[in-house]
């Protein structure tokens, strides 16, 4: 089921665009795009056999679609469907192997809605800033977009049964891809599975097919070093001083913007009402799944989270990821010497949140009251320990734990 918390987990997405494709009259072309391997093929696959008998279903991505007239069978089944009564409905996954897919695919939608022929069309593509571009540059009010992003624990509860404690767990030092569920009792698996077919294949296959990516190994030492920081303030300088194949600043910066278009590793700006003073500011890096920590970080996971100083980043970086992939806006504040870790503006409201691993202190919250005091349209929140609450609750702070953050986020 559904939750308007969460617009852009399975359960929502697989809703919403059942009920576009229930519609009588196609509307806009349906993009739907989202990261590696968080069940867009599933979820079509599920929708075409909720509409069994209207649906016509072509991966681009198979060794057919490479065959002389791929193309052009597709949409000439679907039309047969679609004139049969009932609206049809064409779903093309992966487009973006499709050569010149953007083009293509505008001709044959202007072609369709001249001709008045009930079609739907759903396209899809696991890098927004590869389908994001041709449609933005080609489709431009043609299209409505759908994004499946990384599911919250709630989701491996639902759809797995796990128990909403051991998905919060799993969500924390294993990451909350579907497919890694079945490999859980064995980690090693768990981990070569997210680095083999979600990271190796974003980096190396979805940026680097970009123009925009002149220096691959200049990317790869970005993201490395990225997801060796998770939750921490790193400047552009820093950041370079860790790389071997150090690049201008402004390379650094794009960069970083190319990950979080992959979804992989975003950098949060600074909160602030100026633009000078965000712009200035040095970005705090988010891993956006748990599971590329994993992959990716020697010795981080398992007996390694028992460190407190790491496990509190890796506890951090989940709760910020969860807001970034609930569609919230998402950044950091710090005025020396106080900091708020995760400033949410969205669907939730408006939070400040401070999450502290261990014991809490009077001193814990002081850079929380001191940006909720300026900034009075927001909302203090401690995420703490479980059986740490009382102390936030006493200085009449908002407190929940991690445990219920992650599952449910910030709740009134």
């Amino acid at each position: 089921m559904s939750d308007q918390r969460f617009p852009h987990t399975y359960s929502s997405v697989l809703d919403e665009l059942g009920r576009r494709l229930a519609e009588a009259r196609s509307g806009r072309v349906q993009l739907l795009t989202g990261p590696r391997q968080v069940g867009k093929t599933h979820l079509l696959r599920e929708l075409e056999r909720r509409f069994a008998g209207r649906v016509v279903y072509a991966a681009a991505d198979s060794p057919a679609a490479s065959l002389p007239g791929w193309w052009e069978a597709q949409w000439s089944a679907a039309e047969a469907v679609a004139r049969q009564g009932s609206a049809g409905i064409l779903m093309l996954d992966e487009i973006q192997y499709v050569p010149a897919w953007g083009r293509r695919l505008k001709a044959e939608a202007d072609r369709v809605a001249h001709a008045k022929i009930p079609l739907h069309v759903v396209v899809s593509g696991s890098s927004s800033l590869r389908v994001g571009h041709g449609a933005r540059e080609t489709m431009a009010g043609r299209f409505e977009v759908l994004r499946l992003l990384h599911w919250p624990a709630r989701e491996l509860a639902e759809h797995f049964g796990l128990s909403r404690r051991r998905a919060v767990e799993v969500a924390v030092e294993f990451g909350t891809y579907p497919g890694a569920v079945a490999l859980l009792e064995q980690p090693d698996r768990v981990r070569s599975y997210i680095a083999d077919a979600i990271v190796e294949p974003a980096i190396g296959r979805d940026l680097v097919a970009l123009e925009t990516v002149r220096r691959p190994a200049l990317l790869r030492q970005v993201f490395a070093v990225a997801a060796g920081h998770p939750a921490e303030i790193l400047s552009l300088q820093k950041m370079r001083g860790q790389l071997t194949d150090a690049g201008a600043l402004e390379t650094l910066a794009h960069y970083l913007f190319l990950l979080e278009q992959a979804y992989l590793v975003a950098g949060l700006g600074k909160y602030s009402t100026r633009e000078v003073r965000r712009r200035a500011a040095p970005p705090k890096l988010v891993v956006l799944n748990q599971g590329i920590l994993a992959a990716t970080a020697m010795g981080a996971s398992g007996d390694g989270l028992a460190d407190p100083r790491l496990r509190g980043r890796w506890l951090e970086n989940a709760c910020i990821a969860l807001a970034w992939n609930a569609g919230q806006a998402v950044s950091y504040w710090r005025e020396e010497p106080r900091e708020v870790d995760l400033v949410s503006v969205g669907s939730w409201g408006r939070w400040a949140v401070e999450v502290k691993r261990g014991a809490v202190t009077a001193g814990d919250l002081a850079g929380l009251l001191a940006f909720c005091a300026r900034h009075r349209a927001f909302r203090p929140l401690l995420v703490c320990e479980p059986g740490e609450e009382r102390a936030g609750r006493t200085a009449g702070v908002p407190t929940c734990s991690w445990k219920q953050f992650l599952l449910d986020g910030p709740l009134e």
